[in-house]
Formats: structure tokens, C-alpha cells, sequence
């Protein structure tokens, strides 16, 4: 899976500084006491009157509330009465700069989308000034929606990096490989060169990591691929790509080299379980039985495959075929929101609709989708996506107040069938407060609105 910074996980007696002769309670920086805690790991469980304890940036653990007081002196209390805890979301797949584009080209299939809107407008205006501004304005909204984590394919990662390290958020950074010229690199070598520099000098960075990210079968050749999965096999980076997002692209590949996207890469070695094959929505039986057999995982984008018309994912196929499918929103060119738990609620009414079989794709199955799910997809589940003792404190409170989400029967339900976003009041990465009752802890709104203005001003012009 991706590499990430050589760090040993401490034990609970490291992180608590349990005192074993007096037993006194440990010393600890936080504690958060919410109605319900959903941890995802065990799967189907909903924890009542649980504390979450939380030291040096991790989960100390889940204790019972009448128990917390005797175990452990925290620096800090939160009481989140009506709320429900879970871990972080996990944003599998956006393009974050291109939030400044939102509703630029709406109502246009793919390629004329690609094509006669973003590619020119990418051409004349992508830069480091752009890359930081957008990705600062996908940042403020993806926190107030809960995401902690984000995994980004765009230009100019390092500008990404600034922005990450702002605004506290935690994110995965492609290392972009493009057969088509950009301001940004004038061939794929000059791509994967760029993005390597960028990975080599902040591989140690607490909240980043990095993914090889070849854009696409139709954008990329095979000597570009075969450097790729040579590049994996070297530095055991993941691989993050669009696959099979439209039927027309497995059309031109076949007219092209005979045979299916996905039959190519797997002939150029791209598959594995690093690999992210993005949108996966033209898939036929035997695509997904070469899918599975290469334990590849899938980032599923509900509400851009049918904003741009591409098609709905077979994700109970998917499932069924033990492929693990992580959430995502997509850029907001082509969304236009960043708002994963909307993408986890249209993820399970299309799999219900589409299957004809009610009980696809269930609550807790979608918060898995959108937490470990995403997690394991960016080769970080060993580090976030649930909420369990030695994982980063990455938290996410809903709460559950007002008569939109009353009464309150099961709350994993409830997250994506009664509430949405604007019920998200806090939300942590690495047990730091980045949004606290709804306001943004460590970037200014007014500043991030004004450089969205100051940039529709520059498109228009």
C-alpha cells in the first residue's frame, strides 16, 4: 500500500502514562463524551454512554462512561449530548482545486465537458496560485462536511501540501502522469519527475501521503504505465486512476487496441491491491472478475457518474465479488459539492434501486464505505477510518437536533437517511478541533470566499 512515515504505534501504557503503583488515573489530553459512538470496527455497532479518550494525537479508548473518571484526568471535556461520533470521512477521490470551477460547464456529457470547458480553461489559468486557492476552498468545505481525509489527483501537489498543512486537514497527494502537455509538465516523464520531488521532500509530513496517479487509459500510453507500475513496484506507492467511466471509453480502447481498459492495465501490470481503479462503471462480468482477482480497489462517485450522464456502478456486484469500494465525490466541476454523506446516501438508494433488493448496501455498510472503506482504499487503514485504541483521533460529531432528525431510533440510519452535512458541528484531525460547533477552526470563510470571487472574475474574463 502507499508508503507512509516510519512511525511505531505506541502502546496504551505509552500513550496513557498509566501509573501501575498508585493507579492513578492517566493523564490524557482529551475526552469526548457523545450519546452514540458508531467505531465501524466490530461492523453493525452502535456504542451508548462511551467516552472517547484521546492522547497525543490518538484514540486511547472507548470507555465506559462510568468507568472514565476513575481511568482517566483529561486537559479537556466535551460534552456532545445529541450527538453521534464517528470516525472521519474519507474522501476517496476529488480533484480539490477544481472547486473554484463549480458549476462552470454544468449539463454536458464527459468528454465535451473535458474537452470544450475544463482542458482550455486548465490550460490557460492552472498554476500554483490557482492550485492553492482552490484547494483551500475544497478544504473549508469538505471540513464543515466532515471529510478529514481527502485523495486528490490535480496539478501542482505541493500547493495542495500548503494548503494541508493550514488548514489541518490529512490527505493523499497524486503523483500525476499525463501524456498531455500542461502548464504544469510538458510530457509524462516531466510529470512523474515533478510529483516524485514533491513526495521525496514531504514523504515525513505527519498528515500527507502519495499515490502515483496516471489520469486515465485514454490519456495515457502504454510506455507511460509500464514506468508506473515499475515506479509502484519500486517504492511501494498506490496507484490512483480513472477506470471505465464511461462506456465510451471502453469503446475507443477496444477500437484502439483491442481490447477492454481494464484488460490493458492488467496486461501492463497496473491492477493490484494498491491499485484504485476510480468510477469503475462500465463493467461487465469479466471486468470485475479481473478486478477481484487482483484484489484492486474501487472508488465509487455516485452523484458525478450521473451529473455527466457516464452510468450507475454495479456496486453490489462489486460487493458480492469481495472488492473493497471506498466513496468520492469527485471534483466540484463535475459534482458540483464536496459532501460525502450525501455520496454514501445516493451510493445506497441506487444500489437499492438498481438491484430491486431493499436490504442492498445497508447503513452500516455505507458508513463503512465512507470511513475504513476509503481508508483501506489510500493504504491508510492501519492508521484511520475507524474508531479504535492506536489509530489517530480523525472524529466526526453529528448532531441529531431539531425536528429534522427526530425521533431517533437508529442512528447509522439516521446519518444518511435523516441528516446531511449541515448537522455536522465538530470535527477533529488528529485529535486537533479543525471545526468546533460548525465554525472553522484554522481558516478564515471570508478570506476563502474572497479568492473564489477574485477567481470567477478571472474565468469570466
Amino acid at each position: 500500500m502507499p508508503d507512509m512515515p516510519n512511525r511505531s504505534r505506541p502502546t496504551l501504557s505509552e500513550t496513557t502514562a498509566v501509573d501501575t503503583v498508585t493507579a492513578l488515573p492517566a493523564r490524557v489530553d482529551l475526552i469526548l463524551r457523545p450519546r452514540w459512538m458508531i467505531p465501524v470496527v466490530p461492523a453493525g455497532v452502535v456504542l451508548e454512554n462511551r467516552d472517547l479518550v484521546i492522547h497525543e494525537s490518538r484514540i486511547v479508548a472507548l470507555c465506559p462512561r462510568e468507568q472514565t473518571a476513575q481511568r482517566y484526568l483529561a486537559s479537556s471535556t466535551e460534552d456532545l449530548p445529541e450527538h453521534v461520533l464517528i470516525p472521519g470521512l474519507v474522501n476517496a477521490h476529488c480533484h480539490a482545486a477544481m472547486a473554484l470551477m463549480r458549476g462552470i460547464a454544468d449539463d454536458q456529457p464527459l468528454q465535451s465537458w473535458l474537452e470544450t470547458a475544463i482542458w482550455p480553461l486548465e490550460s490557460r489559468w492552472a498554476s500554483t496560485e490557482m492550485v492553492r486557492d482552490g484547494t483551500l476552498l475544497a478544504c473549508a468545505e469538505m471540513l464543515r462536511a466532515g471529510i478529514t481525509t481527502f485523495n486528490d489527483m490535480y496539478f501542482f501537489p505541493e500547493a495542495a501540501a500548503e494548503v494541508v498543512e493550514q488548514c489541518g486537514i490529512r490527505a493523499s497527494l497524486g503523483i500525476l502522469a499525463f501524456d498531455v502537455p500542461s502548464a504544469y509538465g510538458h510530457d509524462a516523464d516531466d510529470y512523474l519527475n515533478k510529483g516524485l520531488a514533491v513526495r521525496d521532500a514531504l514523504r515525513d509530513h505527519p498528515r500527507l501521503s502519495f499515490m502515483l496517479a496516471p489520469h486515465a487509459p485514454y490519456t495515457v500510453s502504454d510506455a507511460t504505465f509500464e514506468r508506473v507500475a515499475m515506479l509502484a513496484a519500486q517504492t511501494n506507492l498506490g496507484i490512483h486512476i480513472h477506470v471505465h467511466e464511461t462506456q465510451t471509453e471502453v469503446d475507443q480502447s477496444l477500437q484502439q487496441y483491442g481490447e477492454r481498459p481494464i484488460e490493458r492495465l492488467e496486461r501492463l501490470g497496473i491492477l493490484g491491491p494498491q491499485t484504485l481503479a476510480v468510477h469503475s462503471v462500465a463493467l461487465n462480468d469479466a471486468d470485475i472478475a479481473v478486478l477481484a482477482r487482483h484484489n484492486t480497489q474501487v472508488a465509487h462517485c455516485p452523484t458525478a457518474n450521473l451529473k455527466l450522464a457516464s452510468g450507475i456502478a454495479r456496486t453490489t456486484a462489486l460487493q458480492g465479488a469481495g472488492i473493497n469500494i471506498g466513496l468520492g465525490t469527485d471534483g466540484a466541476a463535475g459534482n458540483n459539492r464536496l459532501d460525502l454523506l450525501s455520496e454514501a446516501r445516493l451510493a445506497g438508494l441506487l444500489a437499492k434501486g438498481a438491484s430491486g433488493d431493499a436490504s442492498a448496501l445497508p447503513a452500516h455498510t455505507l458508513i463503512y464505505m465512507a470511513t475504513l472503506g476509503g481508508a483501506r482504499a489510500l493504504g491508510l487503514s492501519e492508521r484511520i477510518g475507524s474508531l479504535e485504541p492506536g489509530k489517530q483521533a480523525d472524529l466526526c460529531a453529528i448532531r441529531f437536533d431539531g425536528a429534522a432528525t427526530q425521533p431517533v431510533f437508529d442512528p447509522a440510519s439516521h446519518i444518511l437517511y435523516a441528516a446531511g452535512r449541515e448537522h455536522v458541528s465538530d470535527v477533529w484531525v488528529d485529535g486537533q478541533s479543525v471545526v468546533k460547533k460548525k465554525q472553522l477552526a484554522q481558516i478564515s470563510e471570508e478570506e476563502v470566499s474572497l479568492k473564489a470571487k477574485l477567481w470567477q472574475n478571472r474565468f469570466r474574463g
